[in-house]
């Protein structure tokens, strides 16, 4: 290190060396001697870490699919928890609800759902198995051609005779 008195480029000698380690010791111990208010780490920051993995709040990282059925599922069972806290608390305050009827009345809907559940998941496979629709945009003087090749083959050495229709 170059002192500010001391021209760029000189190289030490091993007494001035010496001499401005001893004053750069002295100065670091002393009482007066600036102090670093900030410090910036210059080396690239790496891709990977070698830090262990933390778990952050909220839900566990999941793809969209996964998020979707965990709501899907979670919004589920909030709602047969009503029904069935709403059939519990009818049955015991009317005394003398039939549980087999209260089953048939909650249940109900529930098959319905189910079944519709199964057919719209029914629907939405068939329409990804549909061939895509194609549509084809062309400009200019179009012609279109239906030609139609009737192919007559008869004998013991076959002859074939072509015929276009047009």
């Amino acid at each position: 290190m170059n002192h500010p008195e001391r021209p760029a480029g000189r190289a030490l000698s091993e007494a001035e060396a010496e001499a401005e380690a001893a004053r750069l010791i002295a100065e670091g111990y002393s009482e007066n001697a600036p102090v670093a208010t900030r410090y910036k780490d210059v080396a690239p920051v790496p891709a990977i870490g070698y830090a262990p993995p933390v778990q952050q709040d909220g839900r566990a990282p999941m793809s969209q699919r996964a998020t979707d059925a965990s709501v899907l599922m979670l919004a589920g069972a909030g709602s047969v928890s009503m029904v069935s806290v709403s059939a519990g608390i009818l049955m015991y305050l009317s005394q003398y609800a039939d549980p087999v009827v209260c089953g048939i009345v909650l249940g109900g809907p529930t098959l319905v759902v189910l079944a519709l559940c199964r057919l719209v998941r029914r629907t939405k496979e068939v329409v990804e198995a549909a061939p895509p629709v194609i549509h084809q945009h062309y400009e200019g003087t179009v012609i279109q051609d239906n030609t139609e090749i009737t192919t007559n083959t008869r004998g013991v050495i076959a002859r074939t005779h072509n015929r276009f229709d047009r």
